[in-house]
């Protein structure tokens, strides 16, 4: 019972997901958003902050140390995003995808809609695993 209420709630398990990430400070983008809910399928307006490869979102956009964040997605985790119109049916309308879940968002404007969807991919690039030199095996010079 308590999970189901975690997850009516937006609650997880963890105590937060932010790496010590300050959400509040200088973000890398901020905005409002419509997100489609993950468990209940409608449609809420929040605030976004993208900072540091997280992209948070909020109720409202007076974001504080104090604030606690709806949500989180660490943008490594995902593998694209793009514009969603024709998928939705909704205009400004882009998504999020990760291995397991695509996640669906509409903006007030095709400027603010393209401004996301580079931000947020700028993002997942500078933020997703790389190999190191010490990964790379040549298996040529091992004799």
């Amino acid at each position: 019972m308590a999970s189901l209420w975690r997850a009516a709630t937006g609650q997880t398990d963890k105590a937060n997901d932010y790496d010590g990430v300050e959400f509040w400070s200088n973000p890398e983008r901020t905005g409002w958003l419509t997100k489609q809910g993950e468990y209940i399928k409608t449609w809420r307006r929040r605030w976004f902050v993208l900072k540091q490869g997280k992209l948070f979102w909020f109720k409202d956009s007076a974001v504080t140390r104090a604030s606690r964040p709806r949500g989180v997605i660490p943008v490594a985790s995902c593998l694209t995003v793009k514009g969603a119109e024709d998928v939705l049916n909704k205009q400004y309308a882009f998504e999020l995808s990760t291995r397991s879940e695509t996640m669906y968002f509409i903006a007030d404007s095709e400027k603010e809609k393209e401004d996301w969807i580079n931000s947020i991919g700028r993002s997942i690039v500078q933020h997703s695993r790389s190999v190191t030199d010490s990964e790379i095996v040549d298996y040529d010079n091992k004799r």
